[in-house]
């Protein structure tokens, strides 16, 4: 029998990192949850007064890398920081940057997989912000391919979960989109 209750959740969500310039070129990084992707090449973020939200109108540009298993700590720091507070942020995370060339964004070195984005709409409502932005590149290192694809196996992504307020490991492969039904048909 399930039991009822007033509030429900949904978990995991996935952990990234948006990595934004100041209006004077300085790297910064949040750790967001509010994350997902709305269409083919196009994601959506909810966040509420940052550096980062400001950065982001400002710049019309940011990355978002995954944050994975080998790199919880720091990326949990950049979540629980404030570069108002902290100005040395970045460099007490232990990340560094490179320029994108492709968004006037920083791609955070120690994390495998940025993707980078375009701001297409900014949207004020429920006291938070949500911009929608088009994905116009990707980057990934090379150890984290497989067959010139992103394996998650090897990115060790880490997820949110909501409930026990953790990060936890996606787990192996447990069965085929568009496959594992057919053996129903």
């Amino acid at each position: 029998m399930k039991k009822s209750f007033d509030k429900g959740f949904i978990t995991p969500h996935p952990v990234f990192i948006i990595a934004t310039y100041d209006e004077n070129g300085i790297p910064d990084a949040m750790n967001a949850a509010w994350c997902g992707q709305i269409a083919g090449n196009k994601l959506a973020i909810s966040l509420s007064a940052h550096r980062t939200t400001t950065n982001i109108k400002t710049n019309q540009a940011f990355t978002v890398s995954f944050a994975t298993k080998e790199t919880v700590e720091a990326c949990d720091y950049v979540g629980i920081v404030s570069a108002d507070k902290e100005p040395d942020k970045m460099a007490k995370s232990g990340f560094t940057v490179t320029k994108s060339d492709k968004v006037n964004a920083p791609v955070i070195d120690q994390l495998p997989v940025a993707i980078e984005c375009k701001v297409i709409e900014l949207q004020e409502e429920f006291g938070e912000t949500r911009v929608v932005a088009e994905v116009v590149g990707m980057k990934a290192d090379e150890s984290v391919l497989t067959d010139n694809k992103v394996d998650l196996e090897k990115l060790h992504p880490i997820m949110f979960d909501t409930v026990a307020l953790c990060y936890r490991e996606i787990g192996a492969n447990v069965g085929g989109a568009w496959t594992a039904g057919k053996k129903l048909m």
